[in-house]
């Protein structure tokens, strides 16, 4: 069982258990309908004394867990977090946590889940922690990420809320784990002389729909038959999950004249071993025969080879698609081969690149 005093600091928050000295601010969070208390907080304000004398501390007298609150550094509760499903026999435990929403954003569930997980194997016996995040909670899973959790599947409609079932990504830490966060490409914009790279937004979703929909994006790439808005909103949750997990990344490519999106572009199948990736892009229908992808793509190469010490990036492109070619051979890129029935039946033009071609 956790001792009922336990205390632990972090670097700009002390993680502490709930006490009567807390009845003002928990009253005030719950008036303002904010959420992120622990399951079984109070609905109304005046079911806060007994909560707080009795029912947060049922946890952890039951040796199942313990709910403790953050608190900043002058004292204010800015969230919760908590272990849970503890199984001293089995040595493992679940962590949970919440942040107010004007806290938000400011890296303390990072910082809380890195410092209770750090306590866990530092003062107790057991050897796995688990954390399990939404699918769609891109913050939380991020927060997983930059805590050392491994991400280790998805249970399909595991949990129920009011829009519906939605799936749950697991995570887990072990004892023996480094707790060192997976390696991500940083969200970083690059500029060219024509063109931005930036983060995709909701605010593409009509020009990324557009574009992929576009007849000849469709006979030429294997996205989507029948693409919609749906598809592109899906496509921008994906690609923030493949960035989260350290398998690639993507941006919007805007026309800095204009401010219009004209390439959507990828890195993906990262091997951070190898020092490896792929890319890939689409043309907005409206800005073709400009050479945008070819100069976003060799932006991005650099960036690559330059700040992440990269050593080969890798194009394909379809036999059927003198463009695509194009966009590869003016980007520098040298042909190997053709690798066959790669994409649907379709045969694939194998294109790379290393820092050496750049120069």
């Amino acid at each position: 069982m956790i001792d009922s005093d336990v205390r632990i600091p972090a670097p700009r928050l002390t993680l502490r258990p709930f006490g009567p000295q807390d009845e003002r601010r928990i009253r005030s969070i719950i008036s303002s309908e904010v959420r992120f208390l622990p399951p079984g907080a109070p609905a109304h304000a005046s079911g806060v004394p007994q909560w707080l004398a009795t029912g947060v501390d049922e946890l952890r007298r039951s040796g199942q867990g313990v709910h403790l609150a953050m608190v900043d550094a002058e004292g204010l509760i800015v969230g919760a977090i908590s272990l849970f499903k503890t199984s001293w026999t089995a040595g493992t435990t679940e962590v949970g946590y919440g942040v107010h929403p004007l806290y938000r954003n400011r890296g303390y569930a990072t910082e809380a889940v890195r410092t209770l997980t750090a306590w866990v194997f530092g003062t107790t016996q057991l050897r796995r922690v688990t954390l399990t995040a939404d699918l769609d909670n891109l913050a939380s899973l991020s927060v997983a990420q930059k805590s050392g959790f491994t991400w280790e599947g998805v249970l399909r409609g595991a949990e129920l809320e009011d829009d519906g079932p939605h799936d749950l990504v697991v995570f887990g830490l072990l004892r023996d784990d480094d707790g060192r966060p997976c390696p991500v490409l940083p969200r970083e914009q690059v500029r060219t002389e024509r063109l931005l790279l930036r983060a995709p937004s909701e605010a593409d979703v009509p020009d990324l729909a557009a574009t992929a929909a576009d007849p000849l994006t469709q006979a030429m790439t294997g996205v989507p038959r029948g693409y919609t808005e749906a598809h592109a909103h899906a496509l921008l949750a994906a690609t923030e999950r493949m960035r989260v997990r350290g398998h690639g990344i993507a941006w919007a490519v805007e026309e800095l004249a204009s401010g219009r999106f004209v390439v959507n572009v990828d890195l993906r199948d990262i091997d951070w071993h190898g020092r490896t990736a792929e890319v890939g892009y689409m043309t907005a229908p409206w800005a073709r025969g400009n050479g945008y992808a070819g100069e976003a793509v060799r932006a991005i190469a650099r960036w690559l080879f330059d700040q992440h010490g990269f050593r080969r990036l890798q194009l394909r492109a379809s036999v059927a698609n003198p463009a695509s070619q194009r966009v590869a051979e003016k980007a520098g890129f040298v042909r190997e081969g053709v690798a066959r029935a790669s994409l649907a039946g379709d045969d694939l033009i194998v294109y790379s690149l290393v820092p050496s071609d750049l120069h």
